[in-house]
């Protein structure tokens, strides 16, 4: 009399692992690849798991500690544990549920103590203590949590309206500030650029009127000792009245100036004349006064 066996093949994904039973007990893991599965012995394939590392976003809805409602979006990495593939199948029915409920209480108990503008720079930190209670929790099940990201922290419309007017408020007045310097600054070169202009315009005007008195002066020595019987006075007068009809032909020279003439004759000649060697004498007594 001859035995009968009667057997079940099946295969395993690569990055998978496959759970093998014997009478609805859990027997052994397998291996990607193939495998045989005594059905009369009460062997086969329950089910395969995949050890890819998954993604789950969780959209959770809190409030800071200054009242601000806000929507953090987490990102899960996570995958199952090969070496216990077993645990992962049997002990959770629906993980991404699972993985969001303690998402949601990590979030809502840490959150409401840290105001919004420090919830900005602190995501990092509500990441991170997210991670170590799923690690703690989902370590039991057979899950490995690989990464958690703080994806966005959205706060509501009006909020981030308000914010964003107070970060351009803040810009303009630290524009008017720089602006009220810079205009400081030119006003003050520019004061200064005049005073330097007027100095050196006193200089150049005190400078030519030191070559004018040395000209002259020269002039009236030469012109006394070439021509004999002449004061000072009478080569001085000369000179003044011929200066005067050089600049009255000057001005009829020019088609662009505009001209006022004033009635005049020898007698206000000389007292042009005697106006100009005053002031001319005025000035050299100045200069050997600051000498």
């Amino acid at each position: 009399m001859g035995t009968t066996s009667f057997c079940l093949c099946g295969c395993v994904d690569q990055a998978s692992v496959g759970i093998i039973e014997r009478w609805g007990r859990f027997e052994r893991l397998a291996q990607p690849g193939f495998h045989f599965f005594n059905c009369l012995a009460g062997q086969f394939l329950a089910g395969v798991l995949s050890t890819r590392i998954h993604s789950l976003d969780v959209r959770c809805e809190t409030k800071t500690k200054d009242n601000v409602f806000v929507h953090l979006i987490c990102s899960i990495q996570y995958r199952v544990v090969k070496e216990n593939a077993d645990d992962a199948f049997y002990e959770l029915a629906n993980p991404r549920e699972q993985i969001q409920a303690y998402v949601f209480d990590v979030v809502r108990a840490l959150v409401p103590r840290i105001t919004l503008d420090d919830l900005f720079e602190q995501k990092s930190d509500v990441a991170k203590a997210v991670l170590e209670e799923l690690e703690k929790v989902m370590g039991a099940y057979g899950y490995s949590i690989e990464h958690i990201l703080m994806v966005d922290i959205i706060p509501d419309d009006t909020v981030r309206k308000a914010m964003n007017e107070i970060n351009a408020a803040q810009r303009l007045q630290l524009a008017s500030v720089y602006k009220g310097e810079a205009e400081k600054v030119f006003l003050v070169k520019k004061a200064e650029a005049e005073a330097e202009a007027k100095y050196l315009g006193g200089v150049g005007v005190a400078r030519q009127r030191q070559a004018i008195t040395d000209g002259l002066r020269e002039n009236i020595l030469e012109f006394s000792h070439k021509v004999e019987g002449t004061s000072s006075k009478e080569v001085m007068d000369l000179i003044m009245i011929t200066q005067y009809f050089d600049t009255i032909k000057d001005l009829g020279n020019s088609s662009k100036n505009t001209t006022i003439f004033i009635p005049h004759g020898p007698g206000h000649v000389r007292d042009i004349g005697d106006q100009i060697r005053n002031g001319m004498m005025e000035a050299s007594s100045a200069q050997i006064d600051q000498q």
